[in-house]
């Protein structure tokens, strides 16, 4: 997964300024950043501190792992199935 320029404390940091009032495009121009980013980080990250960033990080990292798991256990139940059909 690509990693941004920014951290999440920053990418907070310029929500709460944009919160205070500060015109978005003074702020993409102070960051050196596009409008869309930020319209972005607003839809994903708006209402969060960084806390509950960590959280659903640590939550997506988890269910990509429990991903992964279902689909080795998975695959070796059709192996199993298939092994155990041949045989009869």
């Amino acid at each position: 997964m690509k990693n941004g320029r920014f951290s999440d404390a920053q990418i907070i940091a310029v929500l709460k300024q944009a919160e205070g009032g500060v015109p978005v495009s003074e702020l993409c121009r102070e960051h050196g950043m596009s409008s869309a980013s930020f319209y972005k980080w607003r839809a994903r990250y708006g209402g969060m501190d960084a806390s509950l960033i960590f959280q659903m990080k640590d939550m997506a990292e988890e269910n990509r792992r429990l991903k992964r798991m279902y689909a080795e256990m998975s695959m070796q139940n059709d192996l199993l199935k298939e092994a155990l059909g041949k045989k009869r």
